[in-house]
């Protein structure tokens, strides 16, 4: 019996990791891998140094999803980044002999996936679309920085901004004032969403994420945004976001400051009272999988 103690005491000192993990856990192993897509003014790496994504992809992964991760450049068209997108997502249903995808998007990431599938042929390898802060009506933000651009200086503000993009981020061949253009309100709202109606077949769902107090890295953009769009996140109101089926707008604790556009994702983000990122991926992906996907 000493001898069993001794050997069991053994073994947990030399895999304490496989034994307390806890990545036997398969809530997420759904039926189709899990495609993260990333938003505007970042690659899946920036600066080569910081995860874009920081815990989410392990947290999904410990507990049993297939996950893989498309970067595009940070500053460009939609239409660009979703030829970008559609090329990457190819290679993955290559590599896991899945014939599609579960596509979890954040901010431009729901839109030129959503470009993807409905102009470049994706429709029928993407089995979900779930929306994370997605500008799917435009942000007023966009709209203001456009407009203050003076027209007689854009090609050139254009040009400094792809150069030092790509410096940073590493963009070939980006166009950084195209991708403004292409996330203002009048523009989603007339032209792109007309033109980009959902695929019949895929399960389109969307997150919302508010700001409740000023106190965070966006409340500057919170305020400028409310009276003009209500509820927002700092970069895209509630009523943007909505996309599909609406599964609410995620706010945190009640003595919270609220979940804002990067902290959705954990980014750069300070501690949200009430709010994790991964536990909300996981249990986005965990619906997903008792959804039959």
């Amino acid at each position: 019996m000493k001898k069993i103690v001794i050997a069991v005491v053994v073994l947990l000192m030399a895999f304490p990791i496989a034994v307390f993990a806890g990545g036997g856990s398969t809530i997420c192993a759904t039926r189709y891998p899990v495609v993260l897509s990333h938003g505007m003014g970042a690659q899946a790496k920036i600066l080569g140094i910081i995860d874009y994504w920081g815990a989410i992809t392990g947290d999904l992964e410990d507990n049993g999803a297939d996950v893989y991760v498309t970067s595009v450049n940070a500053m460009d068209t939609t239409a660009s980044k979703a030829a970008q997108w559609k090329k990457q997502v190819l290679q993955i249903l290559a590599v896991s002999g899945k014939a599609k995808i579960n596509l979890i998007g954040h901010s431009h990431g729901t839109i030129y996936s959503r470009y993807a599938i409905s102009n470049l042929g994706m429709a029928s390898k993407v089995a979900s679309h779930t929306s994370i802060a997605g500008p799917h009506r435009g942000s007023v933000m966009a709209d203001i920085i456009m407009g203050v651009i003076p027209d007689c200086i854009e090609p050139i503000a254009g040009e400094v901004l792809n150069f030092i993009m790509g410096i940073i981020m590493g963009d070939v061949n980006g166009d950084s004032i195209g991708n403004g253009y292409d996330l203002v309100r009048s523009h989603m709202i007339n032209v792109f969403n007309p033109n980009t109606p959902n695929a019949s077949g895929i399960y389109y769902q969307s997150y919302a994420y508010k700001i409740k107090v000023p106190t965070t890295l966006l409340g500057v953009t919170w305020a400028i945004m409310l009276p003009f769009e209500g509820a927002n996140d700092g970069l895209v109101s509630v009523t943007s976001a909505k996309w599909g089926n609406f599964k609410g707008a995620i706010e945190g604790s009640w003595y919270g400051s609220g979940v804002d556009h990067l902290a959705a994702v954990g980014l750069l983000s300070l501690p949200t009272p009430g709010y994790d990122a991964g536990d909300h991926f996981v249990n986005i992906v965990a619906d997903l999988k008792d959804r039959g996907y």
